[in-house]
């Protein structure tokens, strides 16, 4: 039981964070969003979006701090595949008109017809991708 503990104190603090920004400041939680935020000239919204990506960004320190260790994390692919899957990525949320924790975390939780359509996408193109990259390997 024990192992599951940190996923759903993560689980928490994200639902508290998407809930306290929309309540108190009326924005979606929605990372790409918030990142696009940053390109506007600076003023009190783009001060907010960008203390909550900064916010996010001392996680993985906070773990460090609280745990004694780094979280552990294992990248498997070349640089050239992330850079390609980080531009198609960003080509999807754009497309999309939000990221897994716009449409995943905030739009689920409000019942919005669109986001229960993008993480429908989200989900059947990962299993598809998954099942490809099996039969490819």
């Amino acid at each position: 039981m024990s192992t599951y503990l940190p996923s759903l104190a993560g689980g928490l603090l994200i639902g508290l964070s998407a809930a306290m920004l929309l309540l108190l400041n009326g924005r979606i939680a929605g990372i790409s969003g918030l990142v696009a935020g940053l390109g506007r000239p600076a003023g009190t919204r783009w001060l907010a979006d960008a203390a909550f990506l900064f916010g996010l960004v001392l996680g993985p320190p906070a773990f460090a701090l609280l745990a004694g260790h780094w979280p552990e994390m294992r990248i498997a692919a070349a640089l050239p595949v992330l850079a390609l899957a980080g531009l198609l990525v960003g080509f999807g949320t754009r497309l999309g008109s939000g990221c897994t924790s716009g449409h995943g975390v905030c739009g689920l939780a409000r019942l919005s017809p669109r986001s229960i359509a993008a993480v429908l996408v989200f989900l059947a193109t990962g299993m598809l991708t998954v099942a490809a990259a099996r039969v490819l390997a």
